[in-house]
C-alpha cells in the first residue's frame, strides 16, 4: 500500500499539469537561450574572433542556428509524450508520429544550410534529401491530422461495472509506473545526448566524436528502443483488462508502427522517409479499422437492447 502510495506521489511530482507547465516554461527559455548563444558563435566564427578547425555546416550558416532551439523543443515534446502514456493510447501514440514529424521539419532547417541550388538538383544527395523531407513533412502533417481525427470518434458506451472499474484502474496505474520511470530514463539520455551533440559540433574531426548524422538521430535512436519495450509491457498489462480482438490487433499494430519509425533511423535517404510515412500510414490504417469493429459492435449493442426491449 504505501509502495503504491509513494509512486503515485512521485507520479504526480513528475508528471502532473503544474510540472507539465513549468517544464514547457523552462525549455522554451532554454530554446530562446540557446538560438542566441549559437547565433552569437557563428557570428565569432564568421569574423575570426573565435577559430575552430573545421567547424560543422551547424556553426557556418544561421538558418542551422534554428536546428538548437527545435532540439531542446522535441525533448519536451517527448516529456509530452510521457505525459500523456497513462491518460490515453492513441494519444500516446499520436504524440509519437508529431515527434517524429518534428525532426524532419528539424531536419529541413539542416538541409536548407546545405543546399547546392544547382540546375542538378537531382543529382545531389543534400538538395534530393531536402525534396524527400519536404514533401514528407506536408504528407505526415495530414496523416496525422486523419489520425486525430480517428482518435477522437467514440462509438461505444464502456461498461460500469465495478471489476471492468476495477481493471481499467490497475491498467492505468501499471501506465503511471511505466510513465514515472520513463521521465528519469528520458533525462539521462537527453543530458548524454547533448554532451555528444556538443562533442560533435565542437569538435568535428575528433575520432571519437559522434558524427553530424548520428547526432541527428542519437537521442530518439536510443528513446524509441524503450518505447518498444514499454509498447510491449502495456500491450501485455492490457490483456488483464481485455481480450477484445480488434484492440489486441489495434495495439500489436501500434508497437509494430514504432518499431519501423524506430529502424527509420538506421537508415537515410528516400528508405528513411519512407518508413517513417508508411510506420504513419500503418498506425492510422490499424485505428480506422478498429474503429470500424467498434462502430459494428455498438450497432450489434443497440440491436441487442431493442430485441431485449
Amino acid at each position: 500500500m504505501d509502495i503504491s502510495k509513494n509512486l503515485e506521489k512521485l507520479y504526480q511530482k513528475l508528471l502532473s499539469e503544474k510540472t507539465k507547465d513549468k517544464s514547457e516554461k523552462v525549455i522554451l527559455w532554454i530554446a530562446l537561450v540557446s538560438f542566441i548563444i549559437h547565433l552569437l558563435i557563428i557570428g565569432l566564427i564568421h569574423f575570426n574572433i573565435i577559430g575552430i578547425q573545421e567547424p560543422s555546416n551547424l556553426l557556418k550558416n544561421p538558418i542551422a542556428a534554428i536546428y538548437t532551439p527545435f532540439s531542446f523543443i522535441l525533448v519536451y515534446e517527448v516529456y509530452l509524450l510521457i505525459y500523456y502514456l497513462p491518460k490515453s493510447t492513441s494519444t500516446y501514440i499520436s504524440k509519437q508520429y508529431e515527434i517524429i514529424a518534428l525532426i524532419i521539419i528539424r531536419r529541413l532547417f539542416k538541409d536548407l544550410s546545405d543546399l547546392s541550388l544547382s540546375f542538378n538538383w537531382f543529382n545531389i544527395n543534400t538538395d534530393l534529401q531536402f525534396t524527400y523531407d519536404l514533401l514528407a513533412s506536408v504528407l505526415l502533417f495530414y496523416l496525422i491530422y486523419l489520425f486525430h481525427l480517428q482518435r477522437t470518434k467514440v462509438y461505444r458506451v464502456r461498461e460500469s461495472s465495478k471489476n471492468y472499474a476495477a481493471k481499467i484502474s490497475k491498467f492505468i496505474n501499471a501506465k503511471k509506473w511505466i510513465a514515472t520511470a520513463l521521465v528519469p530514463v528520458l533525462l539521462i539520455i537527453a543530458i548524454y545526448s547533448f554532451l555528444s551533440w556538443t562533442i560533435g559540433v565542437l569538435y568535428p574531426l575528433q575520432t571519437d566524436a559522434i558524427s553530424f548524422k548520428n547526432i541527428n538521430n542519437i537521442f530518439f535512436e536510443q528513446f524509441f528502443n524503450i518505447l518498444i519495450i514499454a509498447d510491449v509491457i502495456l500491450l501485455l498489462f492490457s490483456f488483464f483488462h481485455t481480450d477484445e480482438f480488434h484492440k489486441v490487433i489495434r495495439n500489436s499494430g501500434f508497437i509494430i508502427s514504432t518499431i519501423l519509425i524506430r529502424i527509420s533511423f538506421s537508415v537515410s535517404g528516400l528508405i528513411n522517409t519512407a518508413l517513417i510515412v508508411s510506420a504513419i500510414l500503418f498506425g492510422l490504417l490499424m485505428l480506422f479499422i478498429h474503429n470500424k469493429f467498434e462502430k459494428a459492435l455498438a450497432k450489434e449493442s443497440l440491436e441487442s437492447n431493442q430485441i431485449e426491449g
